[in-house]
């Protein structure tokens, strides 16, 4: 097969496909091989009919259709790739005079990505403000990291807030035992909100082994329509009161719970991590501000189909979070009382919007005669196999050849935002500390 570029025309290009008289022949030969059973001739076994014969009874062209399929099918994908276009929909195709010993020849109109003709992306005006991580920050971080490494212990008193409270609770409305109210050893944090309103607060001073009875209403718009509204009680008994232990700040937790020997070693290097990141999203937030001034000063318009599947990807996106969670999109829907259509509808201007800057930022990458080398794909695969503990060679085959190519072109739009932003006039300012409002004095009545 010879590929042969045409022209581009705003954003479709035109080549053609030619076949010669022999690999349409062979074509020919592999349909009427895959489908020779198919044909039940008079005199000849199924399948052992030869394709002379079958040809005489049913045509000469019998064959033409599957090996025409077949060899745009092989060759269409080839050719693709040995012009280095990148397509977005389906293609038109023309044929030329089709008929046994002659060449054909297939024209080919496709859309591919478009590329615009970007201005104003040097040099854009940005602020980066930048973040000083304080003493208070680091304290907050192993604050948190202690409540983690928290112990729960039994408590011989009577419950308070932000207690978890082991008990038994049997419900009713009236005199009638409703279904779905009923639980053993259920556990319980105290202000967790986990219950209808009023319902952990009653729990508030009760001790091990005590019964009480808890006396509830539920809400209006409560999801159990034969309750919504009703009064309520529960008849509970407490067999366990547990109460949060935090671990001591000292150099034996440093140990226990990090790979450094002391706690100011801790919270030394607690201040750097946190220092990293709040650098790190400093410049992160320059970068997308530069991105978002040179998008605007390079509005296009964007071909629907591109903006449609960026629609269905980022629902398959949510989907594959939904289910993480034992949901799936259309339980999703239901939920928020929406069809399929208004879903995608409220998708429209975000995906809209990741489109026209992708579109933008491509455009910049071939002005800019940006590439992505080897080498350079190799790092990220190997940061990647790091990162998933895995080898790179795995990685690479997990990915798959078609992925591969998608993350190359995540490479080369990082490097796109990488040039714009050290092309940009950056200012950098210091985070403004926020200050508590000032409360305005009370007006004294003369």
């Amino acid at each position: 097969m010879k590929t042969t570029f045409l022209s581009k025309e705003n954003n479709d290009v035109k080549f053609t496909m030619e076949f010669t008289a022999e690999e349409f022949e062979q074509a020919v030969v592999k349909a009427y091989q895959a489908t020779k059973d198919q044909f039940l001739i008079d005199g000849f076994r199924k399948g052992k009919a030869p394709r002379s014969i079958i040809e005489k009874h049913y045509g000469e062209g019998i064959f033409f259709e599957d090996a025409i399929n077949n060899m745009f099918r092989d060759g269409y994908p080839e050719a693709v790739k040995e012009l280095e276009i990148e397509v977005i929909d389906s293609p038109n195709a023309e044929f030329s005079e089709i008929g046994k010993g002659k060449p054909m020849t297939v024209t080919i109109t496709v859309p591919v990505y478009p590329v615009v003709d970007v201005k104003d992306y040097v040099g854009v005006e940005v602020e980066q403000v930048e973040e000083t991580v304080g003493e208070d920050a680091v304290n907050a971080d192993i604050a948190a990291l202690q409540k983690r490494n928290a112990r729960m212990v039994l408590a011989e008193r009577p419950v308070k807030e932000g207690d978890t409270v082991l008990f038994d609770y049997s419900g009713f409305v009236g005199d009638e035992q409703f279904e779905g109210g009923t639980a053993e050893r259920q556990e319980l944090k105290i202000g967790s909100g986990m219950f209808i309103p009023g319902f952990e607060e009653q729990l508030v001073g009760a001790t091990p082994g005590e019964k009480l009875d808890v006396n509830v209403t539920f809400p209006e718009d409560y999801q159990a329509e034969n309750l919504a509204g009703k009064d309520a009680v529960f008849h509970c008994l407490v067999h366990e009161v547990k109460e949060e232990v935090l671990p001591e700040l000292d150099d034996e937790f440093a140990k226990d719970v990090s790979e450094y020997d002391t706690l100011d070693e801790l919270k030394k290097a607690t201040a750097e991590r946190l220092q990293s990141v709040a650098d790190e999203r400093s410049v992160n937030n320059a970068k997308d501000a530069v991105i978002e001034k040179v998008v605007e000063s390079n509005k296009t318009d964007v071909p629907r189909v591109m903006v449609e599947d960026e629609i269905d990807q980022m629902a398959q996106d949510l989907d594959h979070q939904l289910k993480y969670q034992g949901l799936s999109l259309d339980m999703y829907l239901q939920y928020m009382q929406k069809d399929a259509n208004e879903f995608r509808e409220e998708l429209r201007e975000e995906a809209s919007k990741k489109v026209e800057t992708r579109v933008v930022l491509m455009s910049i990458g071939a002005k800019e005669n940006i590439e992505v080398s080897d080498d350079e794909i190799e790092a990220e695969l190997k940061q990647m196999a790091d990162q998933y503990q895995m080898e790179v060679e795995k990685v690479r085959e997990m990915l798959g050849s078609e992925s591969i190519t998608y993350f190359k072109k995540d490479i080369q739009l990082k490097k796109v935002i990488d040039l714009l932003y050290d092309k940009a006039n950056v200012t950098k300012v210091a985070k403004k500390e926020e200050k508590e409002e000032e409360k305005a004095p009370e007006s004294e009545e003369k």
